[in-house]
């Protein structure tokens, strides 16, 4: 919660945000306290007559000290009220007063200067999840018919508005339910907000370097050189407080003296001076600093509370900020030419864009990249990654033409679940490779603040595949990809055809391809003395072939032979084919002169360029991962909305609020509760009767008509396969008796083996369902096999709600142990609809109700007429920001802020 004053009740924590406006800069949005007094007469004395006319319909010129009390003074329940800052001043408040059990009224006033930056909007977003927070259903507001930006705000939001007239003034109602439309608007608005805050460094038109100098390899000077010497297109401008030039350019001694703007400022001063810096350009009107300067959360606890401190201020301020700790950024359009980094190395125009975080990794990956002679579109080193990060780059990616392949080295990933949302959006447009490291150990570097990810790396890999980003594990294999995506079709299927003039080379092709899933339907050997006309041969019947999708050619040359001739055939090939042509060519790797296709657009190499890879192993192994993008964007989501149409989620929810309220904090569900609760969301558990003596034991099998089982399910029992803890076949009280003292001379403790009595179920392949809420995912669902050994071998499928048809499906094929679902050694083949719609239901509460930290369906029988859930259990907790930053556009905490991101 926020602080409290003068006796009014604090609001929560996580209503206070940084937030990004429609144009790319930075504000701040808070609720309104009483100390807020005089930021609001402030503020309300810049507002035009017109607006506060607008506002409040009758010509008020100012507050009296009642409204001040009136505004400022709200109780963050019944009357909740936003305030935006920038720089320290107020520039809008919104807010809304209950008038009636779930109605409010809902009303904006925005400062003149900041009208259509998109803040109403913003405001509407945030009172709205307030509002559903405190059980408001529905916003009336009452407006001026001729105040068309208001009116506009509120139906461009998404919601449902109804309008009606009365004398002289519009009403408008509408529901605040977060609704598809809604969500995905708002999504759209955070996109083009994210898009154009990076748009503005990449086309920066002027560029201040702060702490340029005249001193041979320093890092100012070093900065300078790059964007004089890399031909940029903008003006360069020096800062340096003791010298009168720096390269042959004017020096300043702070920013404020340029006589021009300056659209981007990059930063190489001490760590202690950057914040006077930050001051500096905010009262030039700077756009955003790349903070190339060291000293910040990469040095430990003092470093982090600097880099708190650095990102608080520039943000309060309208800037947003690369860094600190980075290499730079570059774009190499012909139209920019910017090289505003450290790297010696200026790539070749290209079409990928590439993000990493690592100053140093990131002159090696250019490096790299101009070895191969891949090129890129633009680059990025966000370093500690404080505030711009690579969720940014892809919103910005997204629309950039330049750009149609996207490489990410990923060392930390902050926000994971937005990740996911904006990388499978981006993936159905362009490519996504990506490296991520620490992918085992989920290790973060120094400097990269983020919470700890409670779910395993699997979930991680998962997420990554539902979004269709192609992960990899080394650099390597990242560029063995984008050298294909960048210049070569996609594949329409798995067939292969293998043309080469080398045998071995041949079958090792065919054996690499089959152990990366694709078929090999076609291998021409043309033996060692084949001839360009050859090859020419081969490659074009193979292109030909219905029944080929994709080519690997080899191509080991005689002595004192070139290749040259046979390289123009490849290129030629390349060029002209609808299917993608790979090559091991001369073991050369990258995209050589020879199979290199000329480009209009500059690009170091043009559509249909042939790659290479000095090993045919290499070769296959990206084709593969490109092979499994391109089935990933021809598989169809499906649906569920005819499946799962029985759930009622709003009962779950009561029953999950009922029994918080009823323990004042987190708890098991009991078996009732847990039963209820999954009924809401269509799911059956098994009846069972919980009993603690053979007394107990026999009623309970009288009650269910006997047929029944007696089985201990204490945690400790039911994870141990070495022992007997369940009974089978009872239908008499001596068989009870039987089954209760063989079981409890067995177990060694059974006053603790939470027996219960069940009805017998059929016969079934025993499978689990369990789901828990992450502090980083929000909800993850998985599915295996039931039993101890498959636990131990971590055979286990994971997805990030939520789900549709073909997330479930895929999950029900992937594990290893699928066959015995699908009729091994003759057995029965179980429903699998019936277990993919429970796997559905089961990430649908998990993704509707936040409060329940763990489910799990433990033991599932599958069988060929459905499923029964047999033993289940669930823990709810209270939840003190309830995903808000679901339905919120909010920028992550600067790190070592404690509120949630």
């Amino acid at each position: 919660m926020t602080r409290s004053e003068e006796g009014v009740p604090a609001a929560p924590r996580h209503w206070e945000a940084d937030v990004l406006l429609r144009d790319g800069r930075t504000a701040h949005i808070r609720p309104i306290e009483p100390s807020d007094a005089e930021l609001l007469v402030d503020f309300y004395d810049r507002v035009s007559d017109e607006s506060k006319y607008y506002r409040f319909f009758s010509p008020m010129p100012r507050l009296s000290e009642k409204d001040i009390a009136r505004f400022t003074r709200v109780d963050h329940v019944n009357r909740v009220a936003f305030i935006v800052l920038l720089g320290g001043r107020m520039i809008a408040v919104g807010r809304y007063d209950v008038t009636e059990p779930g109605e409010a009224e809902v009303a904006f006033l925005v400062e003149d200067e900041h009208q259509g930056r998109g803040i109403a909007q913003l405001l509407l977003e945030h009172l709205a999840q307030a509002g559903r927070e405190r059980g408001v259903e529905r916003f009336l507001a009452e407006v001026l018919p001729d105040n068309r930006k208001m009116i506009n705000t509120f139906r461009d939001a998404g919601y449902r508005v109804v309008s009606a007239y009365d004398e002289g003034v519009m009403t408008l109602e509408f529901p605040i339910d977060a609704t598809d439309t809604a969500m995905g608007l708002m999504a759209t608005r955070e996109h083009r907000a994210e898009a154009a805050s990076i748009e503005k460094f990449f086309n920066a038109r002027s560029i201040a370097v702060i702490g340029a100098s005249r001193r041979e390899a320093t890092i100012g000077q070093v900065l300078v050189r790059n964007l004089v010497m890399g031909n940029f297109s903008g003006r360069v401008y020096a800062v340096n407080q003791t010298s009168e030039s720096v390269s042959g350019l004017p020096a300043y001694a702070n920013v404020a003296d340029i006589p021009g703007e300056v659209d981007v400022a990059i930063v190489a001063v001490p760590a202690d001076a950057v914040q006077d810096v930050v001051l500096d350009c905010a009262a030039k009107g700077v756009h955003g600093m790349v903070v190339i300067s060291s000293g910040f959360a990469e040095t430990g606890e003092e470093g982090r509370q600097r880099q708190r401190r650095l990102v608080g201020l520039a943000r309060s301020y309208g800037l947003r900020l690369i860094g600190p700790n980075c290499l730079g950024i570059i774009n190499t359009d012909p139209g920019a030419c910017l090289n505003a980094s450290l790297s010696p190395v200026n790539p070749p125009r290209g079409r990928a864009g590439f993000f990493c975080q690592s100053g140093a990794l990131g002159s090696a990956i250019l490096e790299k990249v101009n070895n191969r002679g891949l090129g890129l579109s633009t680059f990025v080193s966000a370093g500690n990654r404080a505030d711009v990060s690579g969720n940014d780059l892809l919103q910005y990616w997204e629309e950039d033409d330049s750009t149609e392949v996207v490489l990410l080295y990923l060392e930390s990933i902050g926000n994971p679940r937005k990740f996911s949302r904006i990388a499978r959006r981006v993936s159905l447009r362009k490519p996504i490779i990506a490296v991520r490291s620490g992918r085992t150990t989920q290790g973060v570097p120094m400097g990269h603040a983020v919470r700890q990810i409670a779910a395993p790396p699997q979930a991680v890999d998962a997420m990554f595949r539902q979004a269709g980003v192609i992960q990899v594990d080394t650099l390597e294999e990242m560029f063995d990809v984008a050298q294909l995506l960048a210049h070569q079709p996609l594949p329409r299927g798995r067939r292969v055809a293998i043309v080469g003039n080398s045998d071995a080379l041949g079958l090792l092709a065919a054996d690499a391809a089959s152990s990366v899933g694709l078929v090999v339907n076609k291998s021409v050997a043309l033996g060692a003395e084949a001839t360009a006309e050859d090859f020419e041969d081969a490659l074009d019947s193979a292109i030909d072939d219905p029944d080929v999708d994709s080519v690997v050619a080899v191509y080991i040359p005689p002595l004192n032979v070139s290749g040259e001739d046979v390289a123009n055939v490849l290129a030629a090939v390349g060029e002209q084919s609808d299917k993608p042509l790979v090559s091991s060519f001369l073991g050369a790797e990258g995209v050589p002169e020879l199979l290199r296709v000329p480009d209009v657009a500059g690009h170091t190499a043009g559509r249909g360029s042939v790659p290479s890879y000095p090993a045919v192993e290499g070769a296959v192994r990206a084709l593969a991962r490109v092979v499994g993008y391109a089935v990933w964007l021809r598989t169809p989501d499906g649906r569920t909305d005819e499946a799962l149409g029985d759930i009622d989620a709003a009962a779950g929810k009561r029953l999950v609020d009922d029994a918080l309220a009823r323990q004042g904090g987190g708890t098991e569900l009991d078996q009732g509760e847990l039963t209820a609760l999954l009924a809401a969301y269509g799911i059956e558990l098994w009846a069972s009767r919980p009993v603690t003596s053979l007394r107990q034991a026999q009623a309970a099998g009288r009650a269910l008509g006997w047929d029944v089982v007696l089985k201990a399910t204490a945690d400790h029992l039911r994870e141990r396969p070495d022992l007997a803890h369940v009974w089978r076949n009872i239908d008499t009280p001596a068989d009870m008796r039987t089954a209760w003292e063989a079981l409890n001379a067995l177990i060694t403790e059974p006053e603790k083996a939470g027996f219960v009595v069940q009805k017998n179920s059929p016969p079934g392949v025993p499978v689990a369902v369990r789901s828990i809420e992450d502090p980083l995912f929000g909800p993850v669902v998985s599915f295996g096999i039931s039993g101890p050994i498959i636990d131990l071998l971590e055979d286990r499928a994971y997805r990030i709600p939520p789900l549709v048809a073909g997330d479930a499906a895929a999950m029900v094929r992937e594990i290893k142990s699928s066959p015995m679902l699908f009729g091994y050694r003759g057995s029965e083949v179980v429903d699998i609809s019936a277990v993919e719609r429970l796997i559905l239901r089961v990430a649908q509460l998990q993704h509707d109700l936040p409060q329940v930290s763990s489910l799990e369906l433990s033991l599932v029988l599958a069988g060929a007429d459905g499923v029964k859930v047999l033993t289940a259990g669930a823990r709810v907790d209270p939840v003190l920001d309830p995903r808000s930053d679901w339905f919120v556009r909010r920028l992550p905490r600067p790190p070592g802020d404690t509120l949630p991101d």
